[in-house]
C-alpha cells in the first residue's frame, strides 16, 4: 500500500486552504501505475493573495543576522526530518530510497550550507577606489519559485535559500507531481519562525505557475523545468522587465579521449546517465569516444548497462526506479523506437518495461552506438535511462560534436592530458564542466547557456540572482 500523505494545503500568509480552482489532471504512482487522488489547483485570487502576502511580509528589511539565523534554523529542521523527506520523495516521484536519502535530501543540505557560508560576502557592501564610492546589494523583491519534480527538495532549496539570504520573500509553486515534499519544506520554514508571508505555497499545475509568472507583483521568477516552458516564462516576464533565472533542459556530452582510464570512465559515465532513472537535466547522456578506443568502449558500456538493475523504489540498493509518469515513460519509449528506426545500433536494452516488472513506468536501461548528429537521439533531451555513443577522430571534432546541440548545461571530459582537458573545457559551450569524475565544489555556480537557460544558482552566485546592484557615490561626505 502506498505510504504517501495527502496533498498539502496552500499557505497564503497565515492561512492554510484548499485550492479553489479546477481539478488538476489525473496522477499515478510511478511505482505501480495506480491512480492517486485528484486535487484542485490554486486559482487566480489565491495567486493574488499569496503575492500580496509576500509583498507585505517585511522580509526585505531583515538584517544579515536575521537571515543567517533563519537559514541555520531551517537547515536544522530539515536535517531533523531527513528520513521523512527521503520517504516522501521515494513514494512521490519513485526515487529509490537509498538514492532519496544519499543524493536527493543530502544535496539540499549541501546547498543550504553553501548559501549560509556565502551570506556575509553576498551582503557586504563593496567600495571602488575609496569609501566615497560604494556598491550595495539589495533584494530584487518578491520572487516566484517554480520548481520541477525530478530533484524536488534540491531544486526548491537552491532557490529558497538564495532568495531568503538576499532578503526576498517568495511564493513557491512546486510541480504538481512533487508537492508533498515541498509541503514538508514549508513546514520547516514555519518551524524556523520566518515572519508570516515570507514563504507562501501554491499547489497547482502549469496554469498556476503561468498565473504566478505573469503577476505584476512578482519582481523575479526563478524557474527550473522544460525549455518550452522556460521560453514562455521569459516572454511573459520581458513584457514588464521582470528578472528571470532559467534552469532548463540539457543534452550533456561526455568526451572520452584515448588516454583516459577507460573502464572507470565508462562505468562512471553509464552510472551518471541512468541515475535518477535518467531524469536529471545534467545527465551525461551523449558519450563521445575517440575512435581508437571506440569499439572497446561500446563493448564495456553495453556490459555495464546490462548490469544496471531496475527495481521498486522502496527497496534498498543501487538500482534505478521508474519514470515519473505514464507520459514520461511513453516519451522515452517513443524516442527509443525512433532511434531504432533512424538506424542507430542498439547495444543494450530496448522498448518495454524492464524485465520482471509488469506494472509502473520502468524503462529499460538502453544503449545506442553509432549515433550521428542528425538523429533525434543526439539532439533531444530524452529524460530517461538512455545513453548514446558517437566516435570522433580529433580533439576539434570532439568539441564540434559536443557543441552540436542547442543545449549548454553541463559537459564532462575524461583524459590524463591536463593541457587537453583545459583546452577542451574552455571550448565547450556549457555552464559547467567536470574533468575525470571530479565533483563540483560546494557553492559552485549551477546553470547553463543556450537552450539550457541563463543565470546561475548555488552559493554566492545564487544569492546574486536575487539582488539588485546599486552604486552610491559621495554619500559619505555628508555623514556625521
Amino acid at each position: 500500500m502506498e505510504q504517501l500523505g495527502a496533498i498539502p494545503l496552500n499557505l497564503i500568509g497565515p492561512l492554510r486552504e484548499h485550492g479553489h480552482g479546477e481539478t488538476v489532471g489525473a496522477q499515478h504512482d510511478p511505482a505501480t501505475g495506480q491512480p492517486r487522488p485528484t486535487f484542485a489547483r490554486a486559482d487566480s485570487d489565491q495567486v493574488n493573495r499569496a503575492v500580496l502576502a509576500a509583498r507585505t511580509s517585511g522580509w526585505n528589511n531583515s538584517t544579515q543576522a536575521d537571515r543567517l539565523n533563519a537559514l541555520t534554523a531551517l537547515r536544522d529542521h530539515i536535517a531533523a526530518r531527513r528520513e521523512e523527506f527521503a520517504q516522501t520523495i521515494c513514494h512521490e516521484i519513485g526515487a529509490p530510497i537509498d538514492f532519496a536519502r544519499d543524493a536527493q535530501v543530502a544535496a539540499a543540505l549541501v546547498h543550504l550550507d553553501a548559501t549560509i557560508a556565502a551570506i556575509p560576502a553576498a551582503l557586504t557592501e563593496q567600495t571602488l577606489g575609496g569609501p566615497e564610492h560604494r556598491v550595495r546589494f539589495e533584494p530584487v523583491g518578491p520572487s516566484a519559485l517554480i520548481t520541477p519534480w525530478n530533484w524536488p527538495i534540491n531544486q526548491v532549496v537552491l532557490k529558497l535559500a538564495a532568495a531568503l539570504a538576499a532578503g526576498c520573500p517568495v511564493v513557491l509553486k512546486p510541480s504538481e507531481l512533487a508537492s508533498r515534499s515541498a509541503g514538508l519544506l514549508v513546514e520547516c520554514c514555519e518551524a524556523a519562525n520566518l515572519p508570516i508571508g515570507t514563504v507562501n505555497l501554491l499547489i497547482g499545475d502549469g496554469m498556476t505557475g503561468a498565473a504566478l509568472a505573469a503577476h505584476s507583483g512578482i519582481a523575479h521568477i526563478s524557474f527550473t523545468g522544460s525549455t518550452r516552458a522556460g521560453r514562455e516564462i521569459a516572454t511573459v516576464a520581458a513584457e514588464r522587465f521582470a528578472r528571470t533565472t532559467l534552469e532548463l533542459g540539457g543534452k550533456s556530452a561526455n568526451l572520452l579521449f584515448a588516454d583516459c582510464d577507460l573502464p572507470t570512465a565508462i562505468r562512471q559515465g553509464v552510472a551518471h546517465c541512468v541515475r535518477n532513472a535518467g531524469q536529471s537535466c545534467n545527465a551525461a547522456s551523449r558519450m563521445l569516444v575517440e575512435r581508437s578506443i571506440y569499439d572497446e568502449a561500446v563493448a564495456l558500456a553495453a556490459e555495464y548497462m546490462n548490469e544496471i538493475t531496475v527495481d521498486l523504489p522502496a527497496r534498498t540498493g543501487p538500482h534505478i526506479g521508474p519514470q515519473i509518469s505514464h507520459s514520461q515513460f511513453t516519451r522515452v519509449q517513443n524516442l527509443i523506437e525512433q532511434g531504432i528506426a533512424e538506424g542507430a545500433s542498439l547495444e543494450a536494452g530496448s522498448t518495454g518495461l524492464s524485465a520482471g516488472i509488469d506494472s509502473g513506468f520502468y524503462s529499460r536501461p538502453t544503449l545506442f552506438a553509432d549515433v550521428t548528429p542528425e538523429m533525434a537521439l543526439f539532439q533531444t533531451e530524452i529524460f530517461g535511462p538512455v545513453l548514446t555513443m558517437t566516435p570522433f577522430d580529433t580533439e576539434a571534432e570532439a568539441i564540434t560534436l559536443a557543441n552540436a546541440t542547442p543545449y549548454g548545461l553541463a559537459a564532462y571530459v575524461q583524459t590524463t592530458d591536463a593541457a587537453c582537458a583545459d583546452r577542451v573545457s574552455c571550448a565547450l559551450n556549457a555552464g559547467m564542466v567536470q574533468v575525470n569524475g571530479t565533483s563540483r565544489a560546494q557553492g559552485a555556480p549551477f546553470g547553463g547557456v543556450g537552450a539550457s537557460g541563463w543565470g546561475r544558482e548555488a552559493g554566492i552566485w545564487g544569492i546574486r540572482a536575487f539582488q539588485e546592484i546599486k552604486s552610491i557615490s559621495g554619500a559619505h561626505l555628508h555623514l556625521g
